[in-house]
C-alpha cells in the first residue's frame, strides 16, 4: 500500500449555533459524515489545542484543534477550528502533524483562505479515489504489525518524554493488567476528558502489547484493532466488534456495558466481567516482568548516555520486551500442544514467566480464545 496517497483533507468549524461542521475539503464529493464529531472530541471547548487520531470507515485520520478568543458576540467570545486529513494508514500522519498545526492557527486568523490546503491535497492525494458508489470498493484495512522494526509500524511520538515511556510511568504496573487483556483481544475502552491526543498514543501502546510473530498463532482470533477516539456517532459500529482498542471524552460509555470488556479511568482498570476479574489482580510474576523491564529501561539509557551512536529506542525496548514474552507463550503452548499428552504444567507456566496459580484464569482464557489443545493440570487454590 501506498501510504503517500490521501483520502481527504478537511477542514472543520464550530458554528456559531454551536455545531459541529466540515466547512472545507477535498475531494469534495467524499463522505465524510461523522468526522465533524470525530475531529473535535468532546469537551475541546475548555482546551486550547489538541490533537485527534481517529478511524473512519476503511481510512485513519489525524486532525489538530485549536481555541482562539474572539471579541466577537456572534461567535460568542471563542472561535473554535480543526484541519484534518485522511489516509489509508495512520504510521505516516504523524509527518503532516506541524502542517495541520500551523493550518489550523492560519484558518482562526484568516478564516476563508484555503489555498494552502487546497495545494496539500494535490500534492499528496497521489490515485487514491473516494467519491460516490466507490467507497465499497475499496480493500478492507486492518492494523497488522508490519514486518518494520521489531514487527510493529513506525507512529512517531510527538510527546516530548516518548509514547511508552509516558505510558509506562502512567499505568505502573498495570500494563501487565492491560497486556493481558490486549493479548486475550478484548474491547478495550479508555475514558479519559480532553486533551485526548496524548491518550490517542495510549491506544497505540495497548495494541503493540499484543505483537505476536510465530507462524500459525492468530488466524482464528481477531486482530486487535486501533479506534483511537470515537464517540456517541461510533456506537451502531461498535456494537459489532468482538476486538478493539479505543479511547473516548463521553463518560456516558461508561453505562454502555454492552460496548466493551475492559473499561480504563486513568489508572483505573476495570471489568464488569466476572470471568475476568481475576486478571485485574497484579501477582508475582508480573511484578517480576515490570521489574526486568524497568531494568532493561535503565540500560538502555545508561547505554545511551555513554554512547552517542547507540541506536536503539525506548519504543523498540517496549515492543520488543512484549513480542519476545508472547512469543515464549505461545511456543510452549504449541510445543505442549503437539505433544502426545498435551499436558500444560506449573512447570510450563513458569516457564512462560506466568505465575501458575495467580495466572491460571489467564492461561485458560488463552488456550480458548486461540484454539490450542492443551490440558491444563495446574490446581485450582480455591477449589481443595
Amino acid at each position: 500500500m501506498n501510504l503517500s496517497r490521501w483520502a481527504c483533507a478537511y477542514l472543520e468549524v464550530k458554528d456559531v449555533t454551536n455545531r459541529n461542521m466540515v466547512e472545507w475539503c477535498l475531494p469534495q464529493d467524499i463522505d465524510l459524515e461523522g468526522v465533524e464529531f470525530k475531529s473535535m472530541a468532546s469537551g475541546s471547548h475548555k482546551i486550547q489545542s489538541d490533537f485527534i487520531y481517529f478511524r473512519k470507515g476503511p481510512f485513519f485520520g489525524l486532525a489538530c484543534f485549536a481555541n482562539m478568543p474572539v471579541e466577537s458576540e456572534l461567535e460568542r467570545g471563542a472561535r473554535m477550528k480543526s484541519v484534518g486529513i485522511l489516509s489509508p494508514s495512520y504510521t505516516l500522519l504523524y509527518r503532516y502533524m506541524h502542517f495541520l498545526e500551523n493550518q489550523v492557527r492560519h484558518q482562526l486568523e484568516m478564516p476563508g483562505h484555503y489555498s494552502h490546503l487546497a495545494a496539500f491535497y494535490e500534492d499528496k492525494k497521489g490515485v487514491l479515489h473516494a467519491g460516490p458508489g466507490r467507497g465499497s470498493s475499496l480493500p478492507p484495512v486492518y492494523w497488522l504489525p508490519s514486518i518494520h522494526r521489531y514487527m510493529y509500524p513506525e507512529m512517531k511520538i510527538t510527546h516530548p518524554a516518548g509514547c511508552m515511556s509516558q505510558f509506562i510511568k502512567f499505568f505502573g504496573e498495570q500494563i501487565l493488567i492491560l497486556w493481558k487483556f490486549a493479548l486475550l483481544r478484548k474491547r478495550i475502552l479508555i475514558f479519559s476528558p480532553p486533551p485526548v491526543g496524548v491518550v490517542c498514543y495510549r491506544v497505540y501502546c495497548c495494541c503493540c502489547l499484543a505483537n505476536v510473530s510465530l507462524p500459525g498463532i492468530g488466524g482464528t482470533i481477531p486482530e486487535s484493532k486501533p479506534f483511537f477516539y470515537v464517540n456517541v456517532a461510533d456506537i451502531e459500529s461498535l456494537e459489532v466488534e468482538v476486538s478493539y482498542v479505543a479511547c473516548t471524552t463521553e463518560k456516558i460509555f461508561e453505562e454502555k456495558r454492552e460496548l466493551y470488556d475492559v473499561y480504563v479511568d486513568n489508572q483505573n482498570v476495570k471489568t464488569h466481567h466476572d470471568h475476568l476479574q481475576p486478571l485485574l489482580k497484579i501477582n508475582s510474576a508480573d511484578r517480576e516482568k515490570y521489574r526486568r523491564l524497568n531494568e532493561q529501561r535503565q540500560m538502555l539509557l545508561y547505554s545511551q548516555e555513554v554512547e552517542e551512536d547507540y541506536n536503539p529506542c525506548e519504543e523498540d525496548l517496549f515492543v520488543l520486551f512484549f513480542l519476545e514474552q508472547n512469543n515464549r507463550i505461545f511456543q510452549t503452548l504449541l510445543e505442549v500442544s503437539a505433544s502426545q499428552d498435551k499436558t500444560l504444567t506449573a512447570e510450563h507456566a513458569r516457564g512462560m514467566g506466568l505465575d501458575p496459580q495467580g495466572d491460571r484464569s489467564f492461561l485458560l482464557d488463552l488456550l480458548e480464545a486461540y484454539g490450542i489443545d492443551v490440558m491444563l493440570v495446574i490446581d485450582n487454590p480455591c477449589c481443595p
